[in-house]
């Protein structure tokens, strides 16, 4: 999985940079697959799509576009917040953004924006946050969407993997 907008980056690993492994280990992988941005030749494109948010105290989901033409409180403690905050912005949402680091571990306080907005977060964010959340607190849950031939890809390695396993065996 690469970043299709920093791809990259600065080149280093976490937490000098944005990258989990270095970029010689795409030459291992089978698929390499571009969150966003433009997929070159032998990357495959994805999309990341949203169009509900969760009450993270349970309840009735609504449509995400329902929070378009106000504004919200957009919370994310993810690699790139930005992307997030794009997304929500792209559904004529007005974005108040409090991005936090990755994985970071989340208190009431860091809740106090002032104003009492409805709050938006992703799905990982939401968890973390589940005891002390309000009414105003909502997941943002997002589908991953990859074009078709990725998927037939998919199933013809994942193929050719069990036959070579079977072979191994006789």
């Amino acid at each position: 999985m690469v970043d299709g907008r920093r791809r990259y980056g600065n080149g280093q690993l976490l937490p000098a940079g944005p990258l989990r492994e270095l970029p010689e280990r795409g030459s291992q992988c089978d698929f390499r697959v571009i969150n966003g941005g433009e997929a070159g030749f032998g990357e495959w494109p994805m999309r990341l799509l949203a169009d509900r948010a969760v009450p993270v105290r349970g309840g009735r989901p609504r449509p995400l576009d329902s929070f378009a033409g106000h504004r919200v409180h957009a919370v994310a403690g993810i690699g790139n917040p930005d992307r997030f905050f794009t997304m929500l912005r792209g559904l004529g949402i007005a974005v108040v953004p409090h991005a936090f680091a990755d994985h970071h571990r989340y208190r009431a306080a860091d809740f106090e924006f002032g104003s009492p907005l409805p709050v938006l977060m992703t799905e990982k964010d939401a968890v973390k946050c589940a005891e002390f959340a309000t009414d105003a607190f909502h997941s943002v849950p997002v589908q991953a969407e990859l074009p078709e031939g990725f998927w037939v890809s998919l199933l013809d390695r994942l193929q050719a993997l069990d036959q070579n396993r079977g072979h191994e065996s006789d």
